[in-house]
């Protein structure tokens, strides 16, 4: 059938133009470029395929497309770490500093002493091997990264159902110690696998293994297996036995689970099965290793005290900051106050192992400040040994309603007081409509009942009041570091902070209304005896809130512990003031609070955010802060709250709230505009304060 003519002149499609004009512009080529133009396209077109084999060209190019995707993406997270290896990353380690507590007296080392580090071909045979067989098989045969090793590991893993083996070779570990941090995120792997591929490019393999056996961590504070030798068996590590050198090597894994000096039995079965890997391995026959198993190592007693180790990390790395070059034999002394450091542990441990289960929750975090600024105890996890990963201060996690004083502080500067009131009622906007823990709503409330009631609908009215951009900013200006997301949830803590940096930031609130960030070293002093930092010298902090905006907000703090969310936290006898924390799905629980001597960050939840059973920050971190607390205080001159002085202050405001609260409860929602108050507004106010009959219109002196 013939196509019916089309009226008129046609336009010419675009693919149509395009050919005619390649038809052109081949024409003026010369000849020969043109004949093989033509060629090249008649050979591509035999290669065209149609039906099943068309399909499964086009799911091969597809499959190559998506690699092509994944390596540029895998590539451009990898990038960073690159970065970090065009730095004078060999004298990284090259750091010898010996840290003192806020006494003097010594608390540990960190960096690596040339002096003491011993050459490989000097450590026993057996030790190498040990190390090898255990932790990598086919180091000096693989790129850096083992793929059958990790393999091997994955696929145990999934079987498991958890982590049973790792995947790392030496070489990636290698380049955790030396670049990266402890996070477990995908971007770190791969980071970690693209400088351990760099790493066997650019060192040899008896270079790499050095590094691991020098800075590798042992347990009780050791890094490298010299120190360990010394620390475990009171000898030098070239003199070490094979039942030694086994009970070393299993050390690597898990240096506080398999720690001699603290559990001699599962040292001794961890040692079993590195003597074990020997043979497998085929570096020793089971005859050889048959005196070992029957006569296994036994340690020097030691009265060492535990060390602070994430204390020590993070101290170190504020170190290498603040002297990145000249002489690093260096001498620190610190803010730790040991006492306060072993009750922070003690009190964390100790709420972990008897309610964890139960509120399946696993890991916790403290940090505990001066009003300065000045760290007085850290703990950064569970089990220093498990995990090395600094939750004090490198995770960043949701801080729920512990992020309220930071909206409320706003709203004092933006015309509100504690007494103002605003509808505890539903609220939505765009589709989200927050609701309060309880599930019901108190009808109009004071800022005081609301922050310590911990309501919700209250701060999000007010981020809509004063925007949400200015609680960010106070935020910041307070200690908050981390980036800060302007959502509609902000006001509820929705973004997410450190726990460092909530303590700095509720410093202000303790010290006045000054500046605070967390510091942790006074002086530095280099092998020569010169000061090369002192923090005296730096300059003094900025004022960053109004001292009657301070003196509202622990106004109304004090009262969180008194009949509030807070009330596991009240000090016995020692005014109290905080915030608890709740995320949704239970997943984070907080308590953040403070005295006039002290301020205390608790934090709990679990490092792969599954929900707790219910745990909510007025629970086990409420307990725990005043555990930490009460040995904090004992035997010390008590310094007052700011602003809050006398018993009788805080009872008659707690009065008063009650009083307020009883008089509004039978009393019309009254929706206040947001500030600057209008003269309606201000009218409406005037009027609720003549039917509350003039109550809390003077406070005691």
């Amino acid at each position: 059938m013939r196509r019916p003519a089309t009226r008129g002149p046609t336009r010419p499609r675009t693919g149509d133009r395009a050919l005619a004009a390649a038809g052109r512009l081949l024409s003026r080529v010369p000849t020969g470029i043109a004949a093989f133009y033509h060629g090249l396209d008649r050979a591509l077109s035999r290669l065209r395929v149609r039906g099943l084999r068309r399909i499964a060209v086009e799911a091969v190019g597809d499959g190559l497309t998506l690699f092509a995707a994944g390596a540029v993406l895998t590539l451009a997270l990898a990038l960073p770490a690159m970065e970090t290896t065009k730095t004078d990353w060999r004298s990284q380690g090259d750091y010898a500093v010996t840290f003192l507590d806020q006494n003097g007296v010594e608390i540990g080392r960190r960096g690596i002493r040339q002096l003491e580090s011993v050459p490989i071909a000097e450590m026993p045979d057996y030790l190498i091997a040990s190390v090898l067989s255990t932790e990598d098989r086919r180091f000096y045969t693989h790129f850096g990264v083992d793929v059958f090793g990790t393999a091997r590991a994955l696929i145990e893993n999934v079987r498991a159902g958890t982590v049973v083996q790792g995947g790392s070779s030496i070489t990636q570990q290698v380049a955790r110690l030396l670049f990266l941090s402890n996070d477990r995120t995908v971007e770190r792997k791969i980071q970690e696998a693209f400088i351990a591929v760099w790493l066997d490019v650019n060192l040899s393999k008896d270079e790499i293994l050095k590094l691991y056996l020098d800075r590798g961590y042992l347990g009780a504070g050791n890094f490298g297996v010299a120190a360990a030798s010394q620390y475990y068996f009171n000898k030098p590590v070239q003199e070490l036995s094979l039942a030694e050198a086994a009970m070393l090597a299993g050390l690597f894994q898990a240096p506080t689970r398999y720690a001699p000096h603290v559990n001699l039995p599962a040292a001794r079965a961890r040692a079993n099965e590195v003597l074990t890997n020997l043979v497998q391995a085929g570096y020793l026959t089971e005859g050889q290793v048959i005196g070992a198993r029957r006569r296994p190592a036994s340690v020097v007693s030691q009265e060492r005290p535990t060390t602070p180790d994430y204390f020590l990390d993070w101290a170190f790395e504020e170190v290498k900051a603040l002297v990145p070059t000249g002489d690093r034999i260096l001498t620190v002394r610190t803010t730790l106050d040991t006492g306060i450091q072993r009750a922070a542990e003690d009190a964390l441990q100790s709420t972990l192992r008897q309610s964890g289960e139960a509120f399946s929750v696993r890991q916790g975090a403290a940090v505990i400040l001066e009003p300065d600024g000045a760290v007085r105890a850290m703990v950064g996890g569970q089990d220093y040994g498990e995990s090395q990963f600094n939750r004090a201060v490198s995770a960043r996690r949701q801080p729920g309603s512990a992020f309220k004083p930071f909206v409320y502080a706003t709203a004092m500067m933006n015309g509100y007081t504690p007494d103002s009131v605003v509808p505890d009622a539903p609220i939505t906007i765009g589709d989200w409509s927050p609701r309060n823990f309880s599930g019901g709503y108190s009808g109009p409330v004071t800022l005081t009942t609301a922050l310590v009631q911990s309501i919700n609908t209250v701060p999000v009215r007010l981020g809509q009041a004063i925007g949400r951009e200015l609680i960010a900013e106070t935020a910041h200006r307070m200690g908050i570091t981390s980036s800060i997301a302007i959502t509609r949830s902000l006001p509820l803590g929705s973004s997410e902070v450190s726990v460092i940096d909530m303590a700095a930031a509720y410093a202000v609130f303790a010290n006045g209304g000054m500046a605070a960030p967390a510091f942790g070293i006074e002086t530095i002093v280099n092998s020569r005896g010169v000061t090369v930092f002192s923090h005296d010298a730096l300059p003094a902090p900025e004022r960053v809130l109004p001292e009657e905006v301070v003196a509202e907000m622990n106004g109304m703090m004090v009262q969180v512990p008194e009949w509030g969310t807070g009330r596991g936290a009240k000090l016995d006898g020692i005014p109290t003031a905080g915030k608890t924390g709740t995320t949704s799905s239970f997943r984070d629980a907080w308590f953040v609070g403070f005295t006039g001597n002290y301020v205390g960050a608790i934090w709990f939840g679990n490092d792969n955010y599954t929900a707790t059973a219910n745990l909510t920050g007025g629970t086990l971190p409420a307990q725990t802060w005043k555990a930490v607390m009460t040995t904090a205080h004992a035997g010390i001159d008590l310094v007052p709250i700011p602003f809050v002085e006398r018993p009788e202050y805080e009872a008659a405001r707690v009065a008063r709230a009650a009083a307020v609260d009883a008089a509004i409860a039978a009393l019309p929602v009254i929706e206040i505009p947001p500030p600057p108050l209008g003269t309606a507004a201000q009218a409406q106010l005037e009027a609720l304060g003549a039917l509350l009959g003039g109550i809390g219109a003077a406070e005691p002196r």
